[in-house]
């Protein structure tokens, strides 16, 4: 699945919502579709809270044994991975805002990746399917 969505404003549903319907996660356990359907909908928050970009295309590819979905943005360039780890063994009232949506992510794909190129944001996530 490949799709655009301009503009994104107000969108953030249907944006998670194409991907969670889309074949090459249909058919995976429920286990997976919960990590997958929490990962999308942090990036797509992030996106469209921090980046300012009206448009976000975003693709799903998928084998028997690797799941490979890569959102772009026209946003300002920023890499969430490059942010220091929240520390949650803080006391809840001491813990900073932000970055605990991204460290998750961390924790279900098995793979993250960042780059600027073209004057987009390129953010990947892969998942191990078996």
């Amino acid at each position: 699945m490949k799709k655009k969505f301009d503009p994104i404003e107000g969108r953030n549903a249907e944006i998670i919502e194409s991907v969670m319907n889309c074949p090459e996660v249909e058919g995976l356990s429920e286990d997976l579709k919960f990590k997958i359907r929490l990962c999308v909908e942090e990036v797509e928050e992030n996106i469209l809270d921090y980046s300012g970009s009206t448009w976000v295309d975003v693709s799903v590819d998928g084998s028997t044994d690797v799941l490979k979905i890569v959102f772009q943005d026209g946003g300002v360039e920023f890499d969430p991975l490059s942010n220091p780890e929240p520390d949650i063994n803080a006391p809840l009232e001491e813990r900073k805002i932000g970055g605990l949506g991204i460290f998750l992510c961390k924790q279900m794909m098995d793979s993250l990746d960042y780059h600027f190129e073209n004057g987009k944001n390129v953010f990947t996530m892969v998942k191990k399917l078996n």
